[in-house]
This record gives C-alpha cells, sequence and structure tokens, in this order.
C-alpha cells in the first residue's frame, strides 16, 4: 500500500502506525520529527500532480484541513480518497480506529488504546471556565459549534463562551470579544499562529471598577495531533484549573527544569528559558497556511 496524507494529524497516525505505507505528505507535516517523505506542498493548495506521480493506493483529507476541489480533482484522476470530519473527541477516536483498519494494521496500535483509556477515565470536570478561542485575525474568527477543539476543551473543564452560535466559526468584533468577559483566551498556532507578542494584547482586561474582571488567562491549546489525542488529558485539564495559570499567564507550566537547561548546566542552575519554538516550513512569515480564516467544511 501507498498512502499520501494531506492532513498533519493523519500524517502522524499513519507514521506512528504503519510507517513503511507512507510515500507522501504535506510541507505542514512536521510530526513525528524526521520525517523523510515526498513533500506535495501544503493543506490548502496541494501539488497534485505530485501527489498522482506518488501513485497512492490512498490519499487521505479532512473537510476542513483540505479543499473540496482538490478531493473531487483526485478522485476523477482515479485516485481514492479517504475523508475524516470529526466533531468530537469519540468521533475522532473512531475515525483513526476505521483508518488503521483500512491501512492493513492486525491490531489497534498501543497508542490508540490509550488514547481510549485516557479519555474514558477523565470524568467530568470539576469546575468549569468560560473561554474565547480565536483561530484567525483581522478578522478575528473563534470556534463556534461543533467543533473537535470544542469538545477537546469542554471535556477540559473550558466551556467555548460561542459554543451556541450559529455558525461554527463565527465573526464577531473584538469589542464583542472582550464584552464576553472570559475567564480564560486560548490561543492556537494555527491555522493563525498566535504568539507571545501577537494576539495577547488584544485582551488586556478592564480598567477597573464594579463588574469588570481583570485581564483573562492566556493560555496554549493542548495537543491535538493523532497519536496526540493520547497525550494525558487530565495533565491538560490540571494546566487549566486555578493555580496552575500565571498572569499574565501566555506560558502554561511546561516541562520539568532540565528540559531548559543550558549545556554544562547542573539542574539546579537551570537558566528556565522557554523552549525554542519549531519554525515550520517557509520559516517564521509562514504564518497564514491557507487563503481563508478558518477551514470551512464541504
Amino acid at each position: 500500500m501507498r498512502v499520501v496524507s494531506l492532513v498533519p494529524s493523519l500524517t502522524e497516525a499513519v507514521a506512528a502506525t504503519r510507517p513503511e505505507v507512507l510515500v507522501g505528505a504535506t510541507d505542514w507535516c512536521t510530526h513525528p520529527a524526521g520525517l523523510d517523505v515526498a513533500r506535495v506542498g501544503g493543506t490548502k493548495y496541494p501539488d497534485l500532480d505530485r501527489v498522482l506521480a506518488l501513485k497512492p493506493d490512498l490519499v487521505l483529507l479532512n473537510e476542513e484541513e483540505n479543499r473540496l476541489a482538490d478531493a473531487e480533482a483526485l478522485r476523477a484522476a482515479g485516485a481514492p480518497v479517504r475523508v475524516t470530519f470529526p466533531r468530537t473527541v469519540p468521533e475522532a477516536l473512531d475515525q483513526l480506529g476505521e483508518l488503521v483498519v483500512a491501512l492493513g494494521a492486525s491490531a489497534e496500535p498501543p497508542w490508540l488504546t490509550a488514547a481510549r483509556r485516557a479519555w474514558a477515565a477523565l470524568g467530568t470536570p470539576a469546575r468549569v471556565r468560560t473561554a474565547v478561542v480565536p483561530v484567525w485575525r483581522r478578522p478575528w474568527v473563534v470556534l463556534g459549534r461543533d467543533t473537535f477543539a470544542g469538545d477537546v476543551l469542554a471535556r477540559l473543564g473550558v466551556l467555548n463562551g460561542w459554543a451556541g452560535d450559529a455558525e461554527r466559526y463565527p465573526r464577531p468584533s473584538l469589542d464583542e470579544l472582550r464584552a464576553r468577559s472570559p475567564e480564560l483566551v486560548v490561543l492556537p498556532d494555527e491555522p493563525y499562529r498566535f504568539t507571545a507578542d501577537d494576539g495577547p494584547e488584544a485582551f488586556p482586561g478592564g480598567a477597573g471598577g464594579a463588574g469588570v474582571r481583570p485581564a483573562p488567562h492566556l493560555v496554549r491549546p493542548v495537543a491535538g495531533r493523532g497519536p496526540g489525542a493520547a497525550r494525558r488529558p487530565a495533565r491538560e485539564r490540571h494546566r487549566l484549573t486555578p493555580g496552575t495559570l500565571r498572569r499574565p499567564g501566555w506560558r502554561a507550566p511546561g516541562p520539568a527544569p532540565s528540559a531548559w537547561c543550558r549545556p554544562g548546566r547542573t539542574r539546579s542552575r537551570c537558566a528556565r528559558r522557554p523552549r525554542p519554538r519549531p519554525v515550520r516550513p517557509g520559516g517564521r512569515r509562514a504564518r497564514r497556511r491557507c487563503a481563508g480564516p478558518a477551514g470551512r467544511p464541504w
């Protein structure tokens, strides 16, 4: 079997399950590190000629990550296509299970079994905090109803303030975002790559007075890639509980201090500098990887 993946999360899932079948992936497929396969361009505008030249037995797509026009063109060229579109954690795990069966795996991979157990054991959160979750800027776009990311956050005790909106990706103004007085502002690094200097400054909080909350905590979202779904959701919930958030709070607690130590330093003399961020293909300016503010379902 020869598989080309146009979805970064599915690329990681295939590489962790049957790496020998993966022959092509997008430039944005950066996990696992050191992935050595042919690159076929971006997720929104892949080079279809390059995809077809790899003679794939299966091309993996996602309704929000990729374009319907590309799926139709691949089908017209005779390439078998498999499309995913999970809206909840259970749906995502089931679709990953169906995928590994289609890849010919003899049994469910350990990372998927661990993910099912971890999420099943999570239970009901003790406290729910309100949040806004921007996914784009200029214009501002936030998570709305029926999104996978929204379901993940809800299971971790974070209530999306726009979960009841009629739109899946509403476009409120910044004044509307601030007026919701969220306790948390969750800023992801895709599809728009928010950084410590690009995003947090838009939510400085009130200037004081009755009924005005202080600046909301700004936190990074949890890992949501394929095998990343197994990465300790209980620990991610702990990151979002009172006492673990830091104000101004852009960076939540990270790994053990030894991971930040300078070469030659002992653990007790750790520099405690933030971990370097990986540079995506295209360099620092490769922030907007798609033509629109958010992926739209077909």
